[in-house]
């Protein structure tokens, strides 16, 4: 069958490339450089699944920047497009999935839409009675940037927002182009299927926070964060997994989503979602106090990237422990090769790495590579496990 998606980030290239295996895919973006790399088959993203399927497999996959023609014929029009938290509003700006909608109800076509989207619980039922459709439901991603292919693969679980036939036809296309056997498929309504996205990225974020607070007081007292860490995570309850130390939580999904979340318990009693939120500003300032205490003239941040093998920089925590190191008063510079530009919001940037080693008092890393060995008496890293 055929099957359109619109937007190629990670959720939707990830998901193209998957379905593309087995139908014909139509991809929609709006950026003309990414339509062209992806028709030239060059992934616009890191990630090596991708990357791989690419070069070597045969996808029926093409990119276009015309929704006309990604969405007409469409069985499935699967929206992904990218839904910012709005400080302000206190709300998900949903203006790009509802432009998506408003195109295809335009063209009076007999289609499903499938959002993947990260959007706020209550979202669906608001389309439907705002647009008076009924050809809609929520179908959450669990995704990792950079292993976003893969995670399709073999996904921890398929989760469709909708009991209905439509809802196993689609279910069942994820499935039969994954390679995991034994998937486990959840159907429930639309509502339960947004909440459940929220909550589990929310999870992840509390994990996160537990685990930098945990070292943010082995720190401070002298104790060895990774016996402890060892120590507790060998209960089997809480398990090994999850609990590398970091400068906070960051990317695209757990800021915005845990603050969605925050915003949704609008009176709905609640102690425990706003300190999540809370203790990850925490921990990057305490991350800007100890770099502080070392007085340096000059800090050297070593990539914008929060995880390694990856290409994605968007919101990532450092970004804001940079700020508060600003703030104090201390000069930055960036290596991140990423960056073709001598800047990068106003920081310099220093892409010879000898160079940047040499000229940085003290070196930050969320996560440590190899090639900083050599000045690992720089490096300040909470980097315990060597893993993301």
């Amino acid at each position: 069958m055929k099957i359109a998606v619109a937007g190629t980030g990670y959720v939707g290239l990830s998901l193209a490339t998957l379905l593309s295996q087995k139908n014909e895919v139509v991809a929609l973006d709006v950026i003309p450089e990414k339509v062209e790399m992806i028709n030239n088959r060059i992934s616009p993203i890191k990630d090596d699944e991708i990357e791989d399927f690419f070069k070597n497999k045969k996808l029926n996959l093409k990119a276009t920047l015309d929704y006309k023609e990604a969405f007409d014929g469409a069985k499935f029009v699967i929206i992904s497009t990218p839904t910012n938290y709005d400080e302000v509003e206190g709300y998900f700006d949903t203006s790009s999935v509802e432009d998506i909608i408003k195109k295809v109800k335009s063209m009076n076509i007999d289609t499903t839409m499938v959002v993947k989207s990260t959007i706020p619980v209550g979202f669906i039922n608001n389309m439907k009675e705002k647009y008076d459709i009924d050809n809609i439901f929520f179908s959450p991603e669990f995704l990792r940037e950079g292993k976003a292919l893969y995670d399709n693969l073999y996904p921890s679980r398929i989760i469709v927002g909708e009991k209905s036939k439509r809802a196993e036809e689609f279910a069942n296309l994820l499935k039969d182009a994954a390679l995991k056997e034994d998937i486990i498929i959840k159907y429930m309504d639309s509502t339960e299927a947004e909440a459940v996205k929220l909550f589990a990225n929310t999870y992840l974020a509390l994990r996160v926070s537990y685990f930098n607070e945990l070292d943010t007081y082995a720190e401070l007292n002298g104790l060895n964060t990774k016996d402890i860490i060892d120590g507790v995570c060998l209960d089997p309850r809480i398990g090994t997994h999850y609990n590398n130390p970091s400068f906070g939580y960051g990317g695209y999904c757990l800021p915005k989503d845990t603050k969605q979340l925050l915003a949704n318990y609008k009176n709905v009693p609640q102690n425990l979602i706003e300190a999540i939120v809370k203790s990850n500003d925490t921990r990057k300032e305490h991350i800007a106090n100890m770099i502080a205490k070392k007085n340096p003239k000059v800090v050297g941040v070593y990539r914008l990237t929060m995880k390694s093998g990856s290409d994605n920089f968007r919101a990532s925590a450092i970004q804001s422990v940079m700020a508060k190191i600003k703030d104090k008063g201390i000069e930055i510079q960036i290596y991140e090769p990423t960056i073709k530009d001598n800047t990068f919001e106003g920081y310099k940037v220093e892409n010879n790495l000898e160079t940047f080693k040499n000229t940085s008092d003290v070196i930050i890393a969320n996560r440590l590579e190899e090639e900083l060995n050599d000045s690992i008496e720089k490096v300040y890293s909470r980097d315990l496990f060597r893993n993301n």
